[in-house]
Order: C-alpha cells, then sequence, then structure tokens
C-alpha cells in the first residue's frame, strides 16, 4: 500500500479497499463494506468547501479523517485523490481479525460478527479516536494492510449509502458478499451469498 494506491478516484479506492486489513495497534480486521464521498456531491463533508474541520479532506491521500458523528461516535475515513480534491472513504465495516478478545471487552458484545458490524462500532472496538485524526495512514499509528489470500478480488455487492438524506441515490457503498460483519441494513442480495450457520 503507498501514496499512490490513494491517489486515485475516491469510488476506485472504495471498491479496492473492500478485503484490505485495518490494522490499530494489537487489533485489525478485514474491511468488509466502504462508502465513497467526494466534494462534488452534498453528502460529502468537503462540499462546503475548505474550513477548520474538512482540511484534512483536501490534504495529502493516505491521511485518516476521524471525525464524531452525532455527538457520539468516532468514523473512520481514509483520504483520497490529489491533493487539493476534497475525497475520502469510510469504512463502514470489519470482519475481526486480531485481537477479538480486547475487541470484545471494548464494545461488551460477545458474538464476533458483532464488533464491527458497523462505522462506530468498528472505531470503538479498534480504539481509533478523534486525536488520530490526520495521521498518515503510511506512518501508522493507523495502517490499511495488503488483502490476506483469499481476500484479493472478493465479490462486490454494490448500493446506495445509507445513514444520509443528500445523494443517497448514489451507488457508492461495496460490499463483500458472504460476510455477516456487513453493516445493517444488509445491501440487496447480500443474504443469498452467506453460508449457512454451522
Amino acid at each position: 500500500m503507498n501514496r499512490a494506491f490513494y491517489e486515485r478516484g475516491v469510488v476506485e479506492v472504495a471498491q479496492d479497499l473492500v478485503g484490505c486489513v485495518l490494522r490499530h495497534r494489537e487489533t485489525a480486521g478485514v474491511i468488509v463494506e466502504t462508502e465513497a464521498y467526494h466534494e462534488s456531491e452534498p453528502a460529502c463533508h468537503a462540499h462546503v468547501g475548505l474550513t477548520g474541520r474538512t482540511h484534512i479532506l483536501f490534504g495529502p491521500p493516505a491521511r485518516a479523517y476521524v471525525y464524531r458523528s452525532y455527538g457520539i461516535h468516532a468514523l473512520f475515513n481514509a483520504v483520497t485523490e490529489a491533493e487539493g480534491v476534497g475525497a475520502a472513504v469510510l469504512i463502514r465495516a470489519l470482519e475481526p481479525l486480531e485481537g477479538l478478545d480486547l475487541m470484545r471487552e471494548r464494545r461488551g458484545v460477545p458474538r464476533t460478527e458483532d464488533l464491527c458490524n458497523g462505522p462506530g462500532k468498528l472505531t470503538q472496538a479498534l480504539d481509533i479516536e478523534l486525536d488520530l485524526n490526520g495521521s498518515d495512514l503510511l506512518g501508522g499509528p493507523i495502517a490499511i494492510e495488503p488483502p490476506r489470500p483469499g481476500w484479493e478480488s472478493p465479490e462486490l455487492l454494490v448500493g446506495p449509502r445509507i445513514g444520509i438524506t443528500k445523494a443517497a441515490e448514489l451507488p457508492w457503498r461495496f460490499c463483500a458478499a458472504g460476510s455477516r460483519s456487513v453493516s445493517r441494513p444488509w445491501p440487496k442480495g447480500l443474504r443469498d451469498t452467506l453460508a449457512p450457520r454451522v
């Protein structure tokens, strides 16, 4: 993973991040759901232009944009495209990979698929907070690593973004088929790709 990976169109990066590994210290998970946001559309924070809050979105690619949602949850985004363009990929869900006991302690839930199945849940599980806003994804402490074996080319389900009211019709949500860790509401067709519970 290098800066050139992020210095591309946000929709392309959002698709290519599915299957990669998001790591913060001793916890990590496979990215199974992303959403793309671009300054050209009103759901993106960068749509209002350069402000004290949004300047990270316009900065160099491969930076973390972490913000508080509704005053409750920290949400993690990876900044993309060339410097001066406001764009980022929201990481919406992970399939837990490492540090599960610590994730359970932080989240207070036992089931693996409930640990990181939402953007606020995964930041709580990985202990990603606002102090990491603007940090370099290539230098840490948050890192996005290449896919592990078996995750190199995951089948993607595509649909509209959720939890927003503006530009909600854009098909910029990307989910890994077959993953129970995708956030609710599940995209159309996901249930058909799930293996039966053992």
